[in-house]
This record gives structure tokens, sequence and C-alpha cells, in this order.
């Protein structure tokens, strides 16, 4: 995933995140490397791009064997609930991104 880093540090005060560590430490079964792991592969997650989110979206729905016509428009909508919402896009906008 893009930006997504792995925390191995041995001082625990290094990591930007150590409040949410240290919240997911307490809260489940997680080891400090693995809740730091699950940190960094959430932010790259929502750190995508419009444009990556829709390229990986589209990948993933054709592989499953769904038409253009069912993928752009279930992007649409899914683009609507990301963290950071993205910007209405037309099915031929969506279309563009995937194709140029």
């Amino acid at each position: 995933m893009r930006g997504a880093t792995t925390w191995r540090g041995s001082s625990a005060s290094c990591h930007p995140h150590e409040e949410l560590i240290d919240h997911l430490t307490r809260t489940t079964a997680l080891g400090r490397g693995e809740a730091a792991r699950v940190i960094a592969d959430v932010l790259a997650y929502f750190g995508e791009t419009v444009e990556e989110f829709v390229r990986r979206r589209h990948a993933e729905l054709r592989a499953r064997g769904l038409t253009n016509d069912v993928i752009f428009k279930r992007i649409s909508v899914e683009l609507a609930g990301r963290r950071v919402a993205a910007p209405d896009l037309s099915l031929r906008q969506l279309r563009r991104i995937v194709y140029g």
C-alpha cells in the first residue's frame, strides 16, 4: 500500500501515533508492533488519492467479473463514504481515471 510503513523501533516514544498504539494494546490482544502495523496499514489505505482508489477498486471489481456499468456506479457510491470525502465525480470522470 502506498505510504505503508512498519515500525520496528525499540523506543516506544519514537512513534508518531504513540497514544493510539497504547489504546490498541490496552483494548485488543495486539502487541505494540502489531498495533503500529495496523495503524500504518489503515493510514495508507485512507491515504490513497481518489485516482489510486478508483484504479484499485476498478481492478478488484473487474477481477470479480463485474461490468464497467456496475463498477463505476459502485465506485461512485463508495467514494462518498471515504474518510475524506472525494469530490463528486461523474461516471465519465471515473472512466477517464481508469482509461485515460
